[in-house]
């Protein structure tokens, strides 16, 4: 199963009062899909994660933007509560067949949590946690990219085909500097995000590198 990156995002305070302005704070930073844009999906959850939704929207059909959800959320205010949206934003990928560069919408998921939910569940994942889609949009396949390139023999066909195509130099190239552009997006998101709030620290990772902004810093600066 292909793996996964994360962001988290701890506050210097978070309290009840602060909770509308800082959720759309946060949520005006993000960066999402020009050809998907707003906010898609909604919920809202009371004191921990067996409770069912006390909210849960469907909005697909009609997007939001920051401001839209925020208004949806002042009736649900409380210090023991998460609020979950979803959007998309626009990642470099190669994909399809024949293979081709593009970029296209891949979801996000947030989720904001207030200081009483789940017991205080903020401490280890943060104010705010997002998944930022498949960790290969910001580390590559195959261990290509990188100064200290590692090329494990590939894991399937697709694969094997895939390493074939990065033995063109052009192609190798587009690749690199296409991840490059989904790492800046990442990094030029915190950037805001901690220019945006009072930010104590934050926190990128994924479920296969010890170390994913360390990999990430290394991939931007490998030529």
């Amino acid at each position: 199963m292909a793996n996964q990156a994360f962001l988290n995002v701890w506050l210097k305070e978070f309290p009840e009062d602060a909770v509308l302005e800082r959720l759309g704070a946060f949520l005006g930073a993000v960066p999402y899909s020009q050809k998907l844009p707003g906010f898609r999906y909604l919920e809202v959850r009371a004191l921990d994660s067996s409770e069912s939704p006390v909210l849960e929207l469907d909005l697909r059909a009609t997007p939001l933007d920051a401001a839209g959800i925020v208004e949806l959320v002042k009736p649900h205010v409380h210090d023991d509560s998460s609020y979950v949206v979803r959007a998309s934003w626009d990642l470099w990928e190669r994909a399809g067949e024949p293979p081709k560069n593009e970029q296209t919408p891949q979801e996000l998921i947030i989720v904001c949590n207030t200081e009483g939910y789940d017991d205080g569940i903020w401490k280890e994942s943060g104010h705010f946690e997002v998944d930022l889609g498949l960790e290969h949009f910001f580390t590559g396949h195959g261990g290509l990219l990188g100064i200290r390139q590692t090329r494990p023999a590939p894991q399937s066909p697709e694969e094997a085909l895939f390493l074939e195509s990065m033995k063109l130099p052009a192609n190798l190239q587009t690749y690199k500097d296409n991840t490059r552009e989904n790492i800046k997006r990442v990094f030029d998101w915190v950037r805001r995000i901690e220019t945006e709030l009072p930010v104590d620290r934050v926190k990128l990772w994924s479920e296969g590198e010890e170390n994913l902004e360390a990999r990430m810093e290394e991939i931007i600066a490998a030529r």
